[in-house]
């Protein structure tokens, strides 16, 4: 039963509540109308509150608290930004062809991340890191048809494969042996020598290991999907309808590197070929048990000439690279640095050495190469795919299907000579789809069709229109949201704002300040003798410094200079047939500018002989003090130039400010700080 008392604590709990929200919302609407307000005019552009504090919460720490310093000094920064950028606009440079592509480059290049569903390319890598993290071995059955073949032919393809299963799975029959009998995949028999080519045994349908992005898409979705020996029903490829059976399921092999010894089996090899080929690989593999050195038996006995140089070792490889049963030897071996017992593959006899292993890592650690398979996968069409069901699906799609088979009348047999012309499609001038409020018509798509005339010999005119067609919508789908990125996402909008501006800026600031600086000699000069007192050297010393990494040279330098010997004669001296091997450096020095030299005294004469940390000596003749005095322009080039750019922008400022009123509306500011 619900007291007074009860009653009255829930009023005053509601009563807190609302004016909680009540405050809330007010603070909401000040703060919204606080953005809205104009902070600073300059000439006849108004710049709000939001504008600049968009550009100042980026520039400045995350969490920042505003104060007055930062606020101001930031305004005044802001200012010059927004003047420099008018005056790019004012003249002209917005407009220049150059700046208009770099625009469309970078613009385009921030446009990809809202065609990418990042939803469907995560789920897309999660499912390509779980399927790397198995190899199958699979045998598979084809029964080919062509990409573009009539209804149907596929249907009897389809109803031929349908019929091969039923051999299998209703009637107890070997899938390899059928496999052998009846695929279109010419490598499941025997192939006869034939001119340079030599004889190849047929795998019979086996086509060995393989794991995620090896093999087309329909192939491996349908794989990883069976278990061991379950057959699929047939699975539509671009070659045509296959059977496949998982013959072995195993954790990856990742990457490995291995090295081999080989002895080939013979073509036609006999039954007493093959013994005595067994007998030797025995004996060969008893030898290396007991002790003898691989690299020699492999160098000496190998039939692998190209590998039997350096020890066997073949380069970096995956489980779909070589033959199954040489893939099912490796993974015998228990670790790096051992060998394999004798495998017997299609090729011959193998003893497999494991040399080092790359097995599958983490998935933040395989991430980037999946993203980079991913992204030169058909499987990336499915993001893109779905970003435009959803953009058709909200901006109201639909199209007008009589409008579409209307061309496979006038679309004729001049497309496959890529002449077709626009005139045959005279007279259709209906709706072929509407996006968004907006027709498109079929003149339109006759011009699209005109422009994109690659057609398969066998592809018929009715699939070419269809496949034509749904390119033309993709195209005119993904224009149609490009053209509203602005409008749906400011945030897109103010980057790029960003980048147009920040592209005028540079190009004007190179003109008025950067190359200006470089090139105009005269003002730099000018700027110089104005300002030569700003780059004074410190104390320095004349002298002439004799240093070498050889010591005892030195050492014999130093004493000849003691007896009398001026430093050019040590240029001549010869010790043992060989000139000193010295470094005489004669110039002004300043601290700091060589260990040496501020190692020594700095009085005039002879210093004794110093040691550096590397090793090397040196000592120094004085001559005398330099006092200090201005650098030359040659001497301080750089920093000069740094300066005079600095004075060119301060100069620049005051003839943009003088241009263009700026104002501040203080009363916005006092409420910013």
């Amino acid at each position: 039963m619900m007291t007074l008392t009860t009653i009255k604590i829930k009023s005053e709990k509601l009563i807190i509540s609302l004016t909680m929200i009540f405050v809330l919302f007010a603070i909401g609407l000040n703060a919204q109308k606080s953005e809205s307000k104009v902070l600073l005019t300059i000439g006849d552009e108004k710049v709000t509150t939001k504008d600049f504090l968009a550009v100042y919460q980026k520039n400045n720490v995350e969490g920042e608290v505003l104060d007055k310093k930062s606020v101001e000094e930031y305004l005044e920064l802001f200012i010059n930004f927004k003047l420099k950028v008018k005056e790019a606009e004012a003249l002209g440079l917005d407009t220049v062809k150059s700046f208009i592509n770099e625009l469309k480059g970078y613009r385009d290049q921030l446009a990809k991340p809202y065609f990418v569903d990042e939803e469907v390319n995560a789920n897309l890598l999660q499912e390509a890191y779980k399927r790397k993290q198995k190899d199958l071995r699979v045998s598979h059955i084809l029964i080919r048809v062509e990409q573009y073949a009539t209804p149907a032919d596929t249907l009897d393809a389809y109803n031929k494969t349908l019929e091969i299963r039923k051999r299998i799975v209703e009637g107890g029959e070997n899938f390899n042996s059928v496999a052998e009998e009846v695929s279109e995949d010419p490598s499941a028999r025997d192939m006869p020598a034939k001119g340079f080519q030599p004889a190849r045994k047929g795998n019979r349908g086996d086509i060995g290991y393989f794991t995620v992005f090896d093999m087309v898409l329909p192939f491996e979705n349908a794989s990883y999907k069976l278990n061991e020996n379950e057959v699929s029903m047939p699975v539509r490829t671009e070659f045509g309808y296959h059977l496949i059976k998982v013959q072995n399921i195993q954790p990856a092999l990742g990457k490995v590197q291995v090295a081999h010894f080989f002895l080939k089996m013979p073509q036609d090899a006999t039954a007493d070929d093959s013994a005595a080929i067994r007998v030797r690989i025995d004996s060969v593999y008893q030898a290396i048990e007991a002790g003898a050195k691989w690299d020699e038996i492999v160098a000496s006995l190998s039939d692998d000439k190209s590998s039997a140089n350096s020890g066997g070792k073949l380069p970096w490889f995956g489980s779909n690279r070589m033959v199954p049963d040489f893939i099912d030897g490796i993974r015998t071996i228990a670790d790096t640095g051992m060998i394999s017992k004798p495998i017997l593959t299609t090729y011959g006899w193998h003893i497999i050495k494991l040399v080092e292993t790359k097995p599958v890592g983490s998935f933040e650690d395989e991430k980037a190469d999946l993203k980079q398979s991913l992204s030169k996968d058909k499987r990336s069409d499915l993001s893109k795919i779905s970003i435009i069901k959803k953009i058709k699906k909200d901006a109201g799609y639909k199209q007008m299907d009589e409008a579409i088979t209307a061309f496979y009348s006038v679309v004729d047999s001049s497309i496959y000579k890529r002449k077709w012309e626009i005139s045959k499609a005279e007279g259709l001038n209906k709706k072929i789809f509407t996006l968004g409020g907006q027709a498109h018509t079929q003149q339109e798509f006759a011009e699209y069709i005109s422009k994109h005339q690659s057609i398969s010999s066998k592809e018929t005119i009715g699939v070419f229109v269809d496949k034509v067609f749904n390119q033309f919508v993709d195209e005119k789908v993904i224009e149609f949201e490009d053209a509203r990125l602005e409008e749906q996402y400011p945030e897109f909008k103010a980057l790029v704002k960003e980048y147009r501006d920040g592209i005028l800026l540079f190009e004007l600031t190179d003109q008025m300040v950067w190359s200006k600086a470089i090139k105009d000699t005269t003002g730099l000069k000018a700027f110089y003798e104005d300002h030569k007192n700003n780059y004074i050297w410190g104390n320095r010393i004349k002298g002439v410094l004799i240093s070498s990494a050889k010591v005892e040279d030195v050492e014999k330098a130093h004493d000849l200079i003691n007896d009398g010997m001026d430093v050019e004669g040590l240029k001549t001296v010869m010790v043992n047939g060989e000139l000193l091997d010295l470094k005489i450096q004669d110039k002004k020095f300043s601290m700091g500018e060589n260990e040496f030299v501020d190692n020594v005294v700095w009085e005039p004469g002879i210093s004794p002989v110093v040691y550096d940390m590397s090793g090397k000596a040196g000592f120094l003749v004085f001559s005398e003090k330099v006092e200090p005095e201005p650098k030359s322009l040659s001497e301080a080039r750089g920093l000069i130039t740094a300066d005079y750019q600095n004075y060119l922008e301060e100069m620049w400022i005051k003839e943009l400010r003088q241009k263009y009123t700026v104002k501040v509306n203080q009363d916005v500011l006092s409420e910013l700080k």
